[in-house]
């Protein structure tokens, strides 16, 4: 079966087992907007046994059908095609990083699908060592803001891979004065995660930026903080 004839049979598939009820649930958590089915967790893994269990189906095949599941939009489907590709973990290279990427640029736009990426499949490629931090350089300033928000994220985990925590907080100092919500709570969910490891270095950089950027990576960032640390980081006047 070709990756498009096996697209056609997931998407009959999505549409014969979708919950409106649940799609209704769900979207509440999605600001901009939630393109789904409304299949529960359990029917969209069956499906992605089924399709990996598909005869000829390597990854090569994986990253032509995930490329067709990444471009519809819809949220299962790109759901499916992650967890497709993280199936696959044991022949990542640098051009699977490549191509992950380009997914960014062709399909993934929203933060579910985003974090999901970040917290577990990007770690491959760290864990590998296929990529370093340095890889995501042109993500900072991608067009898709989603992008640019997995560049922070992805490097909360790789917090526990060292004590120096500086070369993370100066890559991602270019994207302070980034001008989308999403980006900005993925500064300061780094920053935050950061500081309770590591409170000295992050709070410098914070009292850097207090009173120029965007104050909801603050929010974020400070979160943790008591209300009297907290103030040492409110914009003045």
């Amino acid at each position: 079966m070709t990756p498009e004839k096996l697209f056609n049979d997931i998407q009959a598939y999505c549409q014969a087992n979708g919950d409106e009820a649940l799609v209704k649930k769900y979207s509440r958590y999605f600001k901009d907007g939630y393109d789904a089915y409304g299949l529960n967790h359990d029917k969209i893994v069956s499906k992605v046994k089924s399709v990996l269990d598909t005869p000829g189906a390597d990854l090569d095949y994986i990253i032509r059908l995930g490329r067709l599941l990444i471009k519809s939009g819809k949220y299962e489907e790109v759901y499916m095609a992650v967890l497709m590709l993280q199936s696959f973990s044991k022949q990542f290279t640098i051009e699977v990083f490549e191509e992950l990427g380009h997914w960014f640029d062709i399909g993934i736009h929203n933060w579910a699908h985003t974090d999901y990426i970040c917290g577990d499949l990007m770690q491959l490629f760290f864990k590998k060592k296929i990529i370093d931090f340095h890889y995501l350089s042109e993500w900072r300033t991608a067009d898709n803001k989603f992008k640019r928000h997995a560049v922070p994220v992805s490097l909360i985990k790789q917090l526990k891979t060292t004590s120096d925590f500086q070369p993370f907080i100066d890559f991602i100092e270019p994207m302070m004065m980034d001008p989308e919500r999403e980006v900005h709570q993925g500064l300061g969910w780094f920053l935050r995660e950061a500081w309770k490891k590591q409170p000295e270095p992050v709070e410098l950089f914070l009292l850097k930026w207090k009173n120029k950027a965007p104050r909801l990576i603050f929010q974020y960032a400070t979160e943790k903080m008591t209300p009297e640390e907290k103030q040492r980081f409110r914009k003045e006047k």
